[in-house]
């Protein structure tokens, strides 16, 4: 199957496509990538969009979409879109408020996906890091237990057709999995995933729940300094990736987004420069081997979390996992 048509099955029943486009971009552009890029994205394929409230750009994807359906581009029930729940309206009752304005934002009926970003709650309000007078994030005290019932509140109002988590390890997860009453499980817990951070324990536990990995950061990142340590690795110059892409005659990108959908994980691929976006929608369906060797993980993207809530477990115990050459 063309993996850009390919989809898959959720434990609630909807289907996500297992490519989508990713929206993020350093704050001073989010606006004008948003109006430039998301548009050509649709018009090559790309029919998962993965939004967020932090990215401050909601209100342009929603006029792209709206402009991409009038003209007859795209039909609404063809467009899988994502949305993620901030951690400043982790409290229940700002649950579904956050919901809306985002919808209202989108310009969209429903979401097809909302995931709480993170499990970690921040002091409520409209600043999305609010810090003390010593520049200290100022965290708030939710059960994400409960944010979770606010959450299947807003997909039985059918605000969206499905829920998830971003971010969480296997005992964050299992703290929602074996809460008393569980309506609903977290269809997907999207994660930064790459070669070299390939989650495989964590990706372990979720099949064994029928939760889906979502992969972001799977190309590396954009390299912000307020997210990303300068020193580490620049993912797509990886020699080895390199090698992989020369011998199958594609792109690294190619080749790291190929290696996710083979192990199962629905990957996000950014772009800011339209050559990009263009190429990683002609992802290959020819199957690549594997093999596993010792190395280090890398984080590529947050450092601005004093804990980060994703480090305890979930890792790849010193493993880097590449395409056999």
């Amino acid at each position: 199957m063309d993996p850009k048509s390919q989809r898959v099955k959720l434990n609630d029943g909807h289907f996500i496509p297992v490519l989508g486009f990713g929206t993020y971009a350093p704050p001073e552009v989010a606006k004008r990538e948003a109006l430039e890029f998301t548009p050509f994205a649709i018009e090559v394929g790309f029919r998962h969009i993965d939004c967020a409230h932090v990215y401050q750009n909601e209100e342009e994807i929603g006029q792209v979409i709206r402009s991409k359906i009038a003209d007859g581009t795209v039909k609404r029930e063809e467009i899988f879109c994502t949305s993620k729940l901030w951690l400043t309206s982790l409290r229940p009752e700002l649950v579904g408020p956050a919901l809306e304005k985002s919808l209202k934002n989108l310009q969209l009926d429903y979401v097809d996906l909302y995931i709480m970003h993170y499990p970690l709650a921040l002091k409520p309000g409209e600043e999305l890091f609010p810090k003390d007078e010593n520049g200290k994030l100022i965290l708030d005290s939710v059960d994400f237990c409960r944010t979770w019932e606010a959450l299947e509140k807003c997909k039985d109002a059918g605000l969206t057709k499905s829920i998830g988590v971003s971010n969480f390890n296997h005992k964050q997860l299992e703290k929602i999995l074996n809460k008393p009453g569980l309506k609903y499980k977290p269809v997907c817990n999207q994660v930064e995933c790459h070669p070299y951070l390939n989650q495989s324990k964590l990706l372990d536990f979720c099949k064994s729940h029928e939760i889906v990995l979502v992969a972001y950061a799977a190309l590396g990142s954009q390299r912000v300094k307020e997210w990303v340590n300068p020193n580490h690795p620049v993912l797509l110059e990886d020699p080895i990736l390199s090698a992989i892409a020369k011998k199958h005659k594609k792109t690294a990108a190619l080749v790291a987004l190929r290696y996710q959908i083979q192990r199962g994980v629905v990957v996000l691929a950014k772009g800011n420069n339209k050559k990009w976006i263009k190429e990683n929608i002609q992802i290959t369906s020819e199957k690549m081997n594997f093999f596993t060797k010792l190395s280090f993980p890398f984080h590529l993207t947050c450092r601005c979390f004093p804990k980060k809530p994703f480090s305890v477990a979930g890792r790849s115990a010193g493993e880097l996992s590449f395409l056999k050459a």
